[in-house]
């Protein structure tokens, strides 16, 4: 359980505005990547202990997809959050550290609050020239509250666009696979060739589009 030891911390010393982040779909071959940001509401969990939900807040990756959906109502409903998509084709464009910091942004403009400071998954900024304090997390979303909500939100919702997308490309399983490169995924691709929703610049699939001429 999860008990944002670290964020009652930055409370106490002086921090007001405390914002969670992290991303989903970094790695797979089809899709958007999105940011999730997620600001903490001490104050509500602190009058609201008898409620269970946040006591199962956990890394997405770690969770069902039903218990996802569970505790993104329940975030949705009690704090404030935003997440921020790029598309495969900006990701091709531009590579994926900058448009991991694209979508960054894009759910912190959605926020419309500027954080004292940014709880960040991982080993390296999201955003980088920025006045807003980053603090780094190895398995963040599996050790900070704010960043695992994050996480969940981010997961959500990216998973929601692939299941949308999955009725339009049905051939790729979108609804099972999430654009991630699964045996059959990539099957699929070698016969019948990329649709819009991939990213030509990942491999295998930039082996597979420069031999094929897809």
């Amino acid at each position: 359980m999860l008990l944002f030891t670290f964020e009652k911390q930055l409370l106490k010393s002086g921090k007001k505005i405390i914002i969670g982040m992290d991303e989903a779909g970094r790695g797979p071959l089809a899709g958007p990547l999105a940011v999730g940001v997620v600001v903490f509401d001490y104050d509500f969990l602190e009058k609201n202990q008898k409620l269970s939900w946040w006591r199962e807040v956990n890394d997405s990756k770690k969770l069902s997809a039903k218990k996802r959906e569970k505790l993104y109502k329940y975030i949705a409903k009690n704090m404030s959050f935003a997440v921020g998509m790029v598309s495969a084709k900006l990701i091709d464009r531009i590579g994926i550290t900058k448009a991991t910091e694209e979508a960054s942004k894009k759910a912190l403009r959605k926020i419309k609050l500027v954080p004292d400071v940014l709880l960040v998954d991982g080993i390296r900024k999201f955003i980088t020239k920025t006045n807003h304090k980053q603090k780094l997390f190895k398995r963040g979303d599996s050790r900070i509250f704010s960043i695992a909500c994050a996480s969940i939100v981010a997961k959500v919702e990216r998973d929601r666009f692939m299941l949308k997308c999955h009725k339009k490309w049905p051939k790729y399983c979108f609804c099972d696979n999430k654009g991630y490169g699964t045996a059959r995924h990539i099957k699929t691709i070698q016969e019948v060739g990329p649709c819009p929703l991939h990213r030509l610049s990942f491999a295998p699939l930039s082996h597979l589009v420069s031999r094929q001429n897809f």
